[in-house]
């Protein structure tokens, strides 16, 4: 695996809900750090150290909190851009279809939107998945704004993979600062056979 596979195989893994086999993981997730360039091994190394310094209760709560229970910082990439409109549901077929294509199925319950799953296919299939990582960079960028502005430790894993994509052009800059200001758009129709995600 190229550094930056890894890197996002580690991103992947460090922003799963921290059940058994992702907390399993933080060992070899540590060791493989150590072979990463310090910009990427730094960032994912704080995150892979409050989950080893951590009880398993508290930081399930932590992340449930975070992650399910905040729509300003959940890990579906779509929702940033489309919010509940039939566009999110059109969004999800696209990226479903981009898994598809590089041989992967989406399963544990997630969209094919959840950013460790993009994450995932970007480690094992490259291109694919960094493509949808770089057309969704405004959900990046938000979401990691809105993990600073709280304080979460998990903005690192999600900086860190943000410095492996180019920086964001002047359109998406303005995206951004738009839908930071107005939030993602509301329909609440649209999305089956896709649900908002949260914990299962």
């Amino acid at each position: 695996m190229s550094p930056r596979a890894v890197a996002a195989m580690a991103a992947s893994l460090l922003l799963r809900y921290p059940d058994g086999p992702a907390l399993a993981a933080l060992p070899a997730i540590r060791a493989a750090l150590g072979e990463l360039p310090s910009d990427l091994a730094e960032p994912l190394g704080r995150v892979a150290d409050h989950r080893a310094g951590t009880d398993a209760t508290a930081l399930a709560a932590e992340y449930v909190e975070l992650f399910d229970l905040r729509r300003r910082t959940c890990l579906y990439l779509t929702y940033y851009t489309a919010g509940d409109t039939r566009a999110r549901g059109q969004a999800l077929v696209a990226f479903a279809a981009v898994h598809r294509a590089a041989g992967f199925l989406v399963d544990g319950g997630e969209l094919p939107d959840h950013l460790p799953t993009v994450l995932e296919l970007a480690a094992r299939a490259d291109e694919a998945g960094w493509a949808l990582l770089r057309e969704h960079r405004v959900g990046l960028d938000l979401l990691a704004a809105a993990l600073a502005a709280v304080g979460s430790v998990y903005r690192y894993a999600v900086e860190a993979v943000r410095s492996m994509l180019p920086p964001p052009g002047p359109a998406q800059r303005v995206a951004a600062a738009t839908l930071a200001r107005s939030g993602p758009p509301r329909e609440e129709v649209g999305l089956q056979p896709f649900t908002v995600g949260g914990r299962r």
